[in-house]
Formats: C-alpha cells, sequence, structure tokens
C-alpha cells in the first residue's frame, strides 16, 4: 500500500508540473526544479558558504578581516562583533541581505509568501549545521500580537519550524513574548535600534522550565544591528537557559 501511495503521488506531482511548471522562488520565471531559483536570482544570491565572523555571520575575506578575532577560541570575529560583544556565542546566516536575498526576506515577511518557507526555512536549517548541539531547543524572535494580527504570522517562527523538523530538535516558539509593540527596526541608528527593544522581550514562566540549562538554537529572519535578537538573547540567559547561538535567514553587511 505504501508504494502505491508513492506512486500514485508521483504520478500526481507529474501532472502538476505539466500544468504549472516550476517557478523561481524569487521572481516567477521558469526553473528546472521546485525550490530553485533561475540563473539571474541565483548570480544575485550571496550565500554565505565560506569564511564568516563567528558572532554575527557576516562574511569574511579568507584571510581574516580586522583584529583577526577571537583566539582563544580559534574564531574569526568583524570589526562590528570586537566593538559591541554579542550575548550569544554564534551566529549563521544563508545569505547576505541584498539582492535576491533581501528581495527574498521581504516577500516572506511583508508579501504574504508563505509559500517560500519551507525553502528559505531549508536554506536557515543548512546554515544553522555548525551551531547545532544534543538536546538544544529552537526558538524563535517573537513578534507583539499588535502585529501578528495584521501580519497573520511570525516569519521568525516559519524558519524556525523548518529548521526544529530538519534537525529533529524541540521547537518552542512560545518560549519568548514582546511584552510591548515597539517601532519597526528598518531605520535610525544603531543606538536607537538598542534602546527601541530594551526591556520589550521576556520569557514567560510558565517556558523557563523548558529553558533551563539547554542550548538555544535563535532564529529571525533578518540581522541588522543585532538589537532584536540580543534582546531575546538576554531574556533567555536571565531566564536560565544553556549556551546560545543565532541563526538568520539573511545577515546585513556594509557595502564594500
Amino acid at each position: 500500500m505504501g508504494a502505491e501511495h508513492r506512486g500514485l503521488r508521483s504520478l500526481m506531482k507529474g501532472a502538476l508540473r505539466l500544468v504549472y511548471p516550476p517557478q523561481c522562488l524569487c521572481c516567477g520565471a521558469p526553473v528546472v526544479e521546485e525550490s530553485g531559483l533561475c540563473p539571474a536570482c541565483w548570480r544575485e544570491a550571496e550565500f554565505i558558504t565560506g569564511t564568516c565572523c563567528a558572532r554575527c555571520g557576516a562574511p569574511l575575506p579568507d584571510d581574516g578581516y580586522g583584529d583577526g578575532g577571537d583566539e582563544a577560541a580559534g574564531l574569526l570575529v568583524c570589526d562590528d562583533c570586537i566593538a559591541m560583544p554579542r550575548p550569544w556565542q554564534q551566529a549563521r546566516a544563508a545569505l547576505v541581505y541584498r539582492g535576491a536575498g533581501r528581495r527574498l526576506a521581504l516577500m516572506l515577511k511583508h508579501g504574504d509568501r508563505l509559500d517560500l518557507a519551507p525553502a528559505l526555512g531549508g536554506w536557515v536549517a543548512r546554515a544553522a549545521l555548525p551551531l547545532l548541539r544534543p538536546d538544544a531547543v529552537v526558538v524563535p524572535v517573537p513578534v507583539h500580537l499588535r502585529r501578528l494580527l495584521r501580519r497573520k504570522y511570525n516569519q521568525a517562527e516559519m524558519l524556525s519550524r523548518r529548521v526544529a523538523r530538519t534537525h529533529g530538535l524541540a521547537h518552542l516558539p512560545g518560549a519568548l513574548r514582546r511584552l510591548r509593540h515597539t517601532p519597526m527596526q528598518d531605520h535610525g541608528s544603531v543606538r536607537d535600534r538598542f534602546a527601541n527593544v530594551e526591556g520589550a522581550i521576556a520569557v514567560p514562566a510558565r517556558m523557563a522550565p523548558r529553558l533551563q540549562g539547554r542550548p538555544v538554537l535563535l532564529v529571525d529572519d533578518v540581522m541588522a544591528s543585532g538589537a532584536t535578537l540580543a534582546a531575546s538573547a538576554q531574556a533567555l540567559a536571565a531566564a536560565g537557559a544553556g549556551p546560545i547561538s543565532v541563526v538568520v535567514l539573511a545577515r546585513a553587511v556594509k557595502d564594500a
């Protein structure tokens, strides 16, 4: 019966592809395989697969960057993370936040493109591989109820669910909550962004026992200044969580 179901599913998929050929995730152009990018969008998608900052995931030249990073840990750290220590141990990002990477992140966040979540979540899951720890829990950065009612979903949770499922980890979407509504972080100085989210995120008392001493993989869609992720990581640490790592879909970087 299992083989028959698989055969029927394969036939149905083949029929659907004749009627609805696979399209580029980013621009809708025809592509060979589902969940793929066309050649033009692929050239614009800057996947971070080489040397990167261990603290924020930003891509680095292969010969290091700035002062060379954290020698004690044998890790490369960018100048920004040397100047501004992060309240987490390590971080990774799937893409640079520009070109196709920026468009895809915005389509998921503001364009109601929930169909992108499986593919983009798969990219985030792959980026998270160096961060995996036994018995880790996956936690998305939360959105305030007011914004959730307007947007209908939390894009970070869409990604974190795929990450947890891919790696067989516990998913705790309610481990963090927003205590107050804050303006969007798209504008303003780095100092303003940190002030905007100070004290705005906490761990509900009922969730704290599930975090005690356990490694946490914190997931978000985009890291720019890192202010929201920092507020989330500080809340997790205050609740007794173990080592915290961060993984995001896209990392904003300074233009060369």
